[in-house]
């Protein structure tokens, strides 16, 4: 494949540092994201022809998509898995096999607001007020810190949330002398939370008197031909300098990395078409996913500065419309979104975008001008010749697949399909899994609804124990044997078809 001379400029500019690349499609979409201890090597070996017959089928497909690439450099190797990750999750990218779950890298957290303060692990960051640690890669490291943490400073261990006499007389943490037992009230509340404010700078890496402690005895292990003591100390000292190894959280994508190939200069041109005075800073785009009429939902994806502003997407179900149209479709989400915006009175976006032709675009010019917005810029691009419909005029504009007008119009497009057909996909899976409990005899909608709220999904409900379902409202000892069967019976059926 011949390097273009931009690609080649770009090349000589990347540094020998870690950090993670996003190689990216003639229209700027993210199509690969990959990390790298050095990113000049790896990076250059995407354009070497020499290394080509060595490339599988999937990587050469993968190169002969590249357009440009795009590089965020970080401080060390554990952040560029970090961020690797976060941006695989954000842009899904059909060239990454690895990463796409729903994973988050492990965390530690501490509320202390609550009666008996303890460190818990979680994967998932909240606004609750607490104290959160992290993300940490080595999950291993991070358990056995907390662990030499909870024995050190004499914390508890145990899960209940408020543990009380009962629970005092089997705990094994406070009979091993590892807690203070603030359940007992052998320290007071404000003793106990001295304890764990001092665990809190310790796994921030500002008690380092430890780490020397720790260096002393495993020398001293080894001296006494104590090796096994000796390895398990520097395995512990390896953990904690893991731990207490700074990186970055990476809460949002680095709004430094460039997402497209010139989103700046596209909305110079996108607005000098459409005859806009400025550049549309903000633009939402529409687009509706039903299959034979079912599943009908819409998506609204929100781009600021020609890049995604994924927290102003919004998904709808669509409530009002009867059977196939998506012209009625259409009219409804942008009521409800517009009026719903003018009654809060938020801002509006500068450009709306419609996925389909004049009829779409037309419903929903009619609603807005029905909540007096007909000033809002809108237009429609239609798929098959990328054209752009306009209010105005009868005869679309035809600029062509490399404008880059077209280009930022294309990547918009393309993302309200994939959120609206992601969550059309969700709520089919979940009525096929849900529809299971269809077939067991006489359950009715209300214990259906029991069993779903405990268990959250079919699937749950499949590992549940038999005294688990006899809990459920509406299931006693009988009907929860029969249920239990049943499901036993499904999962047999599906594993020998």
């Amino acid at each position: 494949m011949p390097v273009s001379e931009t690609i080649r400029k770009k090349l000589s500019a990347v540094p020998h540092k870690p950090g993670v690349y996003l190689h990216k499609d003639r229209f700027g979409t993210v199509i690969y994201v990959g990390k790298a201890r050095d990113l000049r090597k790896r990076v250059s070996q995407y354009f070497q022809s020499s290394r080509r017959h060595g490339w599988d089928l999937k990587f050469n497909a993968l190169v002969e998509a590249i357009h440009d690439f795009d590089i965020h450099v970080v401080r060390n190797e554990p952040e560029s898995l970090l961020l690797e990750s976060k941006l695989i999750k954000e842009f899904k990218p059909r060239f990454n096999i690895s990463l796409r779950d729903d994973k988050r890298y492990l965390m530690l957290k501490v509320n202390l607001s609550d009666p008996i303060p303890n460190f818990v692990f979680t994967r998932l960051k909240k606004d609750d007020g607490a104290r959160y640690f992290g993300p940490f890669v080595n999950s291993l490291a991070l358990r056995n810190t907390v662990a030499l943490a909870r024995k050190q400073f004499n914390l508890r261990g145990c899960r209940v949330f408020t543990p009380g006499e009962a629970d005092y007389r089997h705990c094994l943490y406070a009979h091993l002398k590892h807690c203070t037992a603030p359940c007992v009230g052998n320290v007071t509340h404000e003793q106990y939370l001295e304890q764990v404010t001092a665990a809190c700078n310790f796994l921030e890496g500002q008690c380092r008197e430890m780490q020397g402690q720790l260096e002393a005895e495993m020398k001293k292990a080894a001296a006494a031909h104590e090796f096994e003591k000796a390895a398990d100390l520097r395995d512990l000292l390896r953990d904690l300098q893991d731990t207490w190894k700074k990186t970055e959280k990476f809460a949002r994508v680095p709004y430094n990395l460039p997402l497209a190939i010139n989103p700046e200069s596209d909305l110079v041109e996108l607005a000098k078409i459409l005859g806009l005075p400025a550049p549309p800073l903000r633009i939402e785009g529409f687009d509706i996913s039903n299959i034979s009429g079912t599943f009908k939902v819409a998506s609204l994806v929100s781009f600021k500065n020609g890049r995604p502003d994924r927290a102003n997407y919004r998904r709808f179900k669509i409530k009002t419309v009867t059977g196939q149209d998506d012209f009625a479709s259409i009219a409804e989400v942008v009521k409800r979104r517009y009026s719903r915006l003018k009654r809060e009175a938020k801002p509006m976006p500068d450009l709306i975008l419609i996925d389909g032709g004049k009829g779409q675009l037309g419903m929903a010019c009619a609603e807005l001008a029905k909540l007096g917005l007909e000033k809002i810029p809108a237009i429609g691009l239609a798929k098959e010749f990328e054209e752009i419909y306009l209010p105005e005029k009868s005869e679309p504009l035809r600029l062509g697949l490399d404008h880059p007008a077209v280009k930022l119009l294309q990547r918009l497009r393309d993302e309200c399909h994939r959120v609206a057909n992601s969550y059309n996909a969700q709520l089919r899976l979940k009525k096929i899994s849900e529809s299971v409990l269809d077939e067991f005899p006489g359950i009715g909608e209300r214990r259906k609804a029991a069993l779903l709220k405990k268990f959250g999904s079919v699937s749950r409900l499949k590992l549940a124990t038999l005294e688990q379902l006899a809990e459920v409202p509406g299931f006693g000892g009988k009907a929860a044997a029969e249920l239990k069967a049943f499901l036993t019976a499904r999962k047999e059926i599906r594993a020998n078809p």
